[in-house]
C-alpha cells in the first residue's frame, strides 16, 4: 500500500509498520518461501504500490491468479479482520482494481507477445534450443554472418534458411570464421524444428515487442501493470525463463543511464526464478549477474520470487538488497543447511531467534529487511504482510477479453505480419544460384556436345582419310595390276605376232623350200627315171622345208 510517499509492506507484532523506501526499490529484492507461504500475496501487495506511486510493472502470472489485480477485491469476514488488525481504513484502504495489460507468447489469453531471431541473439537462443557450447559457437557464426551481409533474421524460417545457406557455402566462409561443422548446423536445425514443434516458434515473429510501450501509466496516473500468462508456458521452462531474460536484457539496452531515482522508472517481477539459472551456462549466468547490477542505474528494479534463496547464485544474491522471507520447510539436513543459510543472510535481530521464526511463520507472515536511507540493510523484522487492495482470486474468460480488446496496444501487435527477411532472400539467391547452376549446366552440356561433335568430326576425318589412303592403295594396285596386264597382254600380243610373222614365215619359206626341193629332186631324179623324178622331187621338198624350218625356228 502506498502511504506517505513509501511503500507499506507489513506490520511487525508490536504493530510498527514497515516500509520500503521507493528511493532504494531499485536496489532489487528477494521474495522467497515454500509454497502456500503466501508469496503471491506479497508480490501483488508490491505491484499496487508501485501502480499507485506511478511506476509500471511486469509479473509473470503463473497459477492464473495474478490476473485478478485488474478487478476491486470481494470483501468477506477474513478481510475485514485483517483491515481492522492493520488498521488500514485509517489509512484509506479500498478496494480498487488496477489497470492491466494482458500478455501472452501464445497470444491466447493475452496480446501477442513477439520477438525477433535477431533481437533475442545467439546466447539467448542457444539457450532457448538447449545447445551446447560448440553448437553455441556455431550459431553465433551463422548470426555474424547474417549480420555482415545484412540480414534480418525475424522467424524460425529464417533461421533455418539461414542454417542451410551457411552450411552450403560452409568452405567458402571457414576462411574467416573458422570451421563450420555440418553436423553441429544438422543439430541445431534439429533443435529449432523441435522447437516449432512444441509452439515456441510463435514467440518469434513482426511485429516485435517495443519495450518502451511497457513504460506507461493507465489515465488515472497510476502505473501499468503488465502481466504475462505463463500458465502455459511455465511447462516449457527454458522458453519462459529465457524470454524474460530477453526483457531485462531489453531494459538494460533500451533504457538510459539515469542514476539513483526518487522512485525506479520500472519494476520488474521475477516469478519462478531458478528456472533462470536451472542449467544455464557460464556465459549465461555472468550476463545474468553483469545485467542485474548495471541494470540499476537505469531506474529499473528486479525482485526475483523463488521458494528458496539457495536458487538465486551468490553473484546475484548479493546484488538484493531487500528482502522478505516467507517460512522454509526444513525436512532434511540439506534444508536445515539452507533454512541457516537464509537467516544468516540477514542482520540479526536481538529480540528473537531468525532460524526458529523462519521455520515457525504461518501463511502471510515473513521475516524481512529493507535498504534504509544511507542504503544500508535494516535489521530483520518479524511481520505480517498487508493484504491487496485487489481480487485475490481469477477473472473470469469474458473479463479477460474484455480487457485485452480494450487495450490501446491491442491493435498494435495483434495482428502479425512476416517482413522481407532472411528467408526471402536466401530463397531469391538460391533461384539465382539454380539459374546459374541450370546456366552452367546448359553451357557445360554444350561445350561436352561440341567437344563430341568435335570428336566425332575429327573420327571421320580420320576415317576418310584413312578409307581414301585405302582406296589411293587399292586404285593403285589396280592400276599397277592394270597396268601389268596390260604389259603382259601387249607381251603376249607381240609374241602371238611374232609366233605369226614366224609361222607364215616357215609356211612361205616351207612352201618355196618344197618347191626348191622338189625342183632339185625332180632334177637329180630324173636320171632315175619317172619314179625317180616324183621320188626325188618329194625328198627335195621336205629336205627343203626341213632345212628353211631350222633356220625359221626360233
Amino acid at each position: 500500500m502506498y502511504k506517505d510517499g513509501k511503500i507499506w509492506i507489513a506490520n511487525t507484532d508490536e504493530g510498527k509498520e514497515e516500509y520500503l523506501l521507493p528511493r532504494m526499490a531499485n536496489r532489487h529484492g528477494l521474495i522467497a518461501g515454500a509454497t502456500g507461504t503466501g508469496k503471491t500475496v506479497t508480490l501483488k501487495v508490491l505491484a499496487e504500490a508501485f501502480s499507485d506511486m506511478g511506476v509500471p510493472v511486469f509479473m509473470a502470472d503463473v497459477k492464473g491468479d495474478i490476473a485478478g489485480m485488474m478487478c476491486p477485491g470481494i470483501d468477506s469476514e477474513n478481510m475485514q479482520e485483517r483491515i481492522e488488525r492493520f488498521g488500514l481504513a485509517e489509512a484509506g484502504f479500498e478496494y480498487k482494481g488496477y489497470p492491466v495489460t494482458f500478455w501472452d507468447i501464445y497470444g491466447e489469453n493475452g496480446i501477442q507477445l513477439r520477438t525477433t531471431i535477431s533481437e533475442i541473439g545467439p546466447l539467448l537462443m542457444s539457450r532457448i534450443l538447449d545447445l551446447n557450447d560448440l553448437q553455441r559457437d556455431i550459431l553465433s557464426i551463422v548470426y555474424r554472418i547474417a549480420d555482415d551481409n545484412g540480414l534480418l533474421l525475424i522467424d524460425t524460417k529464417d533461421l533455418k534458411a539461414m542454417l542451410a545457406y551457411v552450411n552450403s557455402h560452409a568452405k567458402e566462409y571457414e576462411l574467416h570464421y573458422g570451421r563450420i561443422s555440418s553436423a553441429s548446423i544438422g543439430a541445431i536445425t534439429r533443435a529449432v524444428v523441435a522447437l516449432e514443434l512444441s509452439g515456441g516458434d510463435v514467440f518469434f515473429g513482426e511485429p516485435a515487442l517495443n519495450i518502451s510501450d511497457w513504460i506507461a501509466t493507465g489515465a488515472d496516473g497510476r502505473g501499468m501493470i503488465n502481466i504475462l500468462d505463463s500458465e502455459s508456458l511455465i511447462s516449457n521452462g527454458r522458453l519462459y525463463s529465457t524470454f524474460l531474460l530477453w526483457l531485462l536484457s531489453e531494459l538494460f539496452e533500451k533504457l538510459p543511464e539515469v542514476g539513483d531515482l526518487d522512485k525506479p522508472k520500472m519494476i520488474f517481477f521475477f516469478d519462478e526464478a531458478h528456472l533462470l539459472f536451472d542449467g544455464a551456462s557460464k556465459a549465461l549466468l555472468d550476463k545474468i549477474e553483469q545485467v542485474v547490477k548495471l541494470i540499476r542505474s537505469k531506474g529499473v528494479g528486479v525482485y526475483f520470487c523463488t521458494q528458496n534463496p539457495r536458487d538465486v547464485p551468490d553473484g546475484v544474491l548479493a546484488q538484493l538488497g531487500n528482502k522478505i522471507q516467507h517460512a522454509l520447510r526444513a525436512y532434511t539436513p540439506a534444508d536445515q543447511k539452507a533454512v541457516r543459510a537464509a537467516a544468516d543472510s540477514f542482520r540479526t535481530n536481538p529480540e528473537f531467534d531468525t532460524v526458529e521464526t523462519l521455520l515457525a511463520l504461518g501463511t502471510g507472515e515473513a521475516i524481512l529487511s529493507f535498504l534504509g536511507p544511507d542504503g544500508i540493510p535494516g535489521i530483520v523484522q518479524k511481520c505480517k504482510i498487508l493484504p491487496p487492495q485487489s481480487r485475490m482470486s481469477a477473472i473470469t474468460e469474458e473479463e479477460r477479453r474484455r480487457s485485452i480488446n480494450s487495450s490501446l496496444l491491442y491493435n498494435k501487435y495483434a495482428v502479425g505480419h512476416d517482413p522481407d527477411s532472411a528467408y526471402e532472400f536466401l530463397e531469391r539467391v538460391g533461384l539465382e544460384e539454380q539459374a546459374k547452376a541450370e546456366e552452367a549446366a546448359r553451357e557445360r552440356e554444350a561445350a561436352k556436345a561440341a567437344q563430341k561433335a568435335e570428336r566425332e568430326a575429327a573420327k571421320a576425318a580420320e576415317k576418310a582419310e584413312k578409307e581414301a589412303a585405302k582406296a589411293a592403295q587399292k586404285a593403285e594396285k589396280e592400276a599397277a595390276k592394270a597396268a601389268e596386264k596390260e604389259a603382259k597382254q601387249r607381251e603376249k600380243e607381240k609374241e602371238k605376232a611374232e609366233q605369226a610373222k614366224r609361222k607364215a614365215a616357215q609356211t612361205v619359206g616351207s612352201s618355196v623350200a618344197g618347191t626348191v626341193g622338189r625342183e632339185v629332186g625332180k632334177t637329180v631324179g630324173s636320171s632315175f627315171g619317172k619314179f625317180g623324178k616324183t621320188l626325188g622331187g618329194n625328198l627335195g621338198a621336205s629336205l627343203g622345208r626341213g632345212v628353211f624350218s631350222t633356220i625359221f625356228k626360233k
